[in-house]
Protein backbone atom coordinates (compact mmCIF):
# COMPACT_ATOMS: atom_id res chain seq x y z
CA UNK A 1 0.00 0.00 0.00
CA UNK A 2 3.04 2.30 0.21
CA UNK A 3 4.87 1.36 -2.99
CA UNK A 4 4.87 3.19 -6.31
CA UNK A 5 6.78 2.42 -9.50
CA UNK A 6 8.16 5.08 -11.82
CA UNK A 7 10.59 5.31 -14.69
CA UNK A 8 11.72 7.47 -17.56
CA UNK A 9 12.43 6.49 -21.17
CA UNK A 10 13.31 2.77 -21.30
CA UNK A 11 12.86 2.77 -17.53
CA UNK A 12 9.20 3.68 -18.07
CA UNK A 13 8.79 0.57 -20.18
CA UNK A 14 10.58 -1.47 -17.52
CA UNK A 15 8.32 0.00 -14.82
CA UNK A 16 5.22 -1.16 -16.68
CA UNK A 17 6.78 -4.54 -17.53
CA UNK A 18 7.54 -5.03 -13.83
CA UNK A 19 3.96 -4.28 -12.84
CA UNK A 20 2.60 -6.54 -15.59
CA UNK A 21 4.87 -9.40 -14.47
CA UNK A 22 3.86 -8.87 -10.83
CA UNK A 23 0.18 -8.90 -11.75
CA UNK A 24 0.55 -12.05 -13.83
CA UNK A 25 2.43 -13.76 -10.98
CA UNK A 26 -0.36 -12.85 -8.54
CA UNK A 27 1.91 -10.56 -6.53
CA UNK A 28 0.73 -7.39 -4.79
CA UNK A 29 0.76 -4.36 -7.07
CA UNK A 30 2.00 -0.86 -6.35
CA UNK A 31 -0.58 1.83 -5.66
CA UNK A 32 0.44 3.81 -8.75
CA UNK A 33 2.76 3.96 -11.76
CA UNK A 34 4.31 7.11 -13.25
CA UNK A 35 6.19 7.22 -16.53
CA UNK A 36 8.14 10.08 -18.06
CA UNK A 37 8.60 9.91 -21.85
CA UNK A 38 8.28 6.14 -21.67
CA UNK A 39 9.50 3.80 -24.39
CA UNK A 40 6.63 1.32 -24.48
CA UNK A 41 6.60 -0.08 -28.03
CA UNK A 42 9.64 -1.96 -29.27
CA UNK A 43 7.67 -2.93 -32.40
CA UNK A 44 8.21 0.71 -33.40
CA UNK A 45 4.67 1.05 -34.70
CA UNK A 46 3.87 4.61 -33.58
CA UNK A 47 3.45 7.21 -36.31
CA UNK A 48 5.30 9.74 -34.16
CA UNK A 49 8.47 7.71 -34.63
CA UNK A 50 8.91 9.30 -38.04
CA UNK A 51 6.31 12.07 -37.79
CA UNK A 52 8.11 13.85 -34.95
CA UNK A 53 11.68 13.43 -36.22
CA UNK A 54 11.84 17.04 -37.42
CA UNK A 55 11.01 18.43 -33.95
CA UNK A 56 12.72 15.89 -31.66
CA UNK A 57 16.11 17.35 -30.69
CA UNK A 58 17.37 14.06 -29.23
CA UNK A 59 16.26 11.03 -31.26
CA UNK A 60 15.21 10.01 -34.74
CA UNK A 61 13.67 6.76 -35.94
CA UNK A 62 17.06 5.24 -36.76
CA UNK A 63 18.26 5.88 -33.19
CA UNK A 64 15.24 4.11 -31.73
CA UNK A 65 15.61 1.21 -34.18
CA UNK A 66 19.22 0.80 -33.12
CA UNK A 67 18.31 0.89 -29.44
CA UNK A 68 15.58 -1.71 -29.99
CA UNK A 69 18.07 -4.05 -31.65
CA UNK A 70 20.42 -3.61 -28.68
CA UNK A 71 17.67 -3.84 -26.05
CA UNK A 72 16.16 -7.11 -27.25
CA UNK A 73 18.23 -10.28 -27.01
CA UNK A 74 18.83 -12.12 -30.29
CA UNK A 75 15.64 -13.78 -31.42
CA UNK A 76 13.43 -12.01 -28.88
CA UNK A 77 10.00 -10.98 -30.10
CA UNK A 78 9.35 -7.24 -29.85
CA UNK A 79 5.63 -8.11 -29.60
CA UNK A 80 6.16 -9.71 -26.19
CA UNK A 81 4.08 -7.56 -23.80
CA UNK A 82 7.04 -7.28 -21.42
CA UNK A 83 9.07 -5.72 -24.24
CA UNK A 84 6.16 -3.68 -25.61
CA UNK A 85 3.67 -2.95 -22.81
CA UNK A 86 1.40 -1.15 -25.32
CA UNK A 87 0.48 -4.63 -26.54
CA UNK A 88 -0.23 -6.07 -23.08
CA UNK A 89 -3.53 -6.87 -21.44
CA UNK A 90 -3.67 -3.88 -19.09
CA UNK A 91 -6.66 -4.97 -16.99
CA UNK A 92 -6.17 -4.74 -13.26
CA UNK A 93 -3.27 -2.29 -13.32
CA UNK A 94 -3.05 0.45 -10.69
CA UNK A 95 -3.61 4.11 -11.61
CA UNK A 96 -1.21 5.41 -14.24
CA UNK A 97 0.23 8.86 -14.88
CA UNK A 98 1.91 9.14 -18.27
CA UNK A 99 3.86 12.32 -19.03
CA UNK A 100 5.34 12.94 -22.47
CA UNK A 101 6.46 15.88 -24.58
CA UNK A 102 4.80 16.70 -27.87
CA UNK A 103 8.24 17.11 -29.49
CA UNK A 104 9.44 13.53 -29.20
CA UNK A 105 9.43 10.51 -31.45
CA UNK A 106 8.11 8.38 -28.57
CA UNK A 107 4.93 10.47 -28.18
CA UNK A 108 2.69 7.73 -29.57
CA UNK A 109 4.02 5.17 -27.08
CA UNK A 110 2.32 7.09 -24.26
CA UNK A 111 -0.80 8.12 -26.18
CA UNK A 112 -1.44 4.55 -27.34
CA UNK A 113 -0.87 3.11 -23.87
CA UNK A 114 -3.25 5.69 -22.39
CA UNK A 115 -5.98 4.75 -24.87
CA UNK A 116 -5.48 1.03 -24.27
CA UNK A 117 -5.46 1.53 -20.49
CA UNK A 118 -8.74 3.46 -20.66
CA UNK A 119 -10.26 0.67 -22.77
CA UNK A 120 -9.17 -1.78 -20.05
CA UNK A 121 -10.88 0.29 -17.31
CA UNK A 122 -7.56 1.39 -15.80
CA UNK A 123 -7.47 4.84 -14.24
CA UNK A 124 -5.07 6.72 -16.50
CA UNK A 125 -3.93 10.31 -16.76
CA UNK A 126 -2.06 11.34 -19.90
CA UNK A 127 -0.21 14.66 -19.84
CA UNK A 128 1.26 15.88 -23.12
CA UNK A 129 3.49 18.92 -22.67
CA UNK A 130 3.54 21.09 -25.82
CA UNK A 131 6.96 21.65 -27.34
CA UNK A 132 8.71 19.54 -24.73
CA UNK A 133 11.40 17.02 -25.62
CA UNK A 134 12.28 13.57 -24.31
CA UNK A 135 12.44 13.40 -20.49
CA UNK A 136 12.15 17.17 -20.21
CA UNK A 137 11.38 16.66 -16.51
CA UNK A 138 15.15 16.35 -15.89
CA UNK A 139 15.29 20.14 -16.18
CA UNK A 140 12.88 20.77 -13.29
CA UNK A 141 15.37 23.06 -11.53
CA UNK A 142 15.66 25.45 -14.48
CA UNK A 143 12.50 25.14 -16.60
CA UNK A 144 9.01 26.05 -15.41
CA UNK A 145 7.27 23.43 -17.55
CA UNK A 146 9.48 20.67 -16.18
CA UNK A 147 8.96 21.90 -12.62
CA UNK A 148 5.18 21.93 -13.17
CA UNK A 149 5.31 18.36 -14.54
CA UNK A 150 7.26 17.15 -11.51
CA UNK A 151 4.82 18.91 -9.18
CA UNK A 152 1.94 17.19 -10.96
CA UNK A 153 3.65 13.80 -10.62
CA UNK A 154 4.34 14.44 -6.92
CA UNK A 155 0.70 15.40 -6.33
CA UNK A 156 -0.51 12.30 -8.20
CA UNK A 157 1.68 10.05 -6.06
CA UNK A 158 0.87 11.85 -2.82
CA UNK A 159 -2.86 11.31 -3.44
CA UNK A 160 -2.26 7.59 -4.00
CA UNK A 161 -0.05 7.27 -0.92
CA UNK A 162 -2.29 9.27 1.42
CA UNK A 163 -3.46 7.22 4.41
CA UNK A 164 -7.08 7.91 3.46
CA UNK A 165 -6.63 6.85 -0.18
CA UNK A 166 -8.65 3.76 -1.05
CA UNK A 167 -6.34 0.80 -1.68
CA UNK A 168 -5.94 -0.37 -5.25
CA UNK A 169 -7.55 -3.77 -5.63
CA UNK A 170 -5.94 -5.83 -8.31
CA UNK A 171 -8.22 -7.90 -10.46
CA UNK A 172 -5.52 -10.31 -11.48
CA UNK A 173 -5.77 -11.10 -15.14
CA UNK A 174 -3.64 -13.90 -16.46
CA UNK A 175 -2.55 -13.55 -20.07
Amino acid sequence: ARVVVAGDSAGGGLALATVLAARDAGLPLPVAVVTFSAWLDLTLSGASLTGKESVDPIFDAADIQGYAATYLPDGADARNPLASPVLADLRGLPPLLLQVGSAEVLLDDSTLLAARAAEADVEVTLEVYPGSAHVFQHHHATEATAARAMDTAADFLARRLAPTAPPHRSRSARV
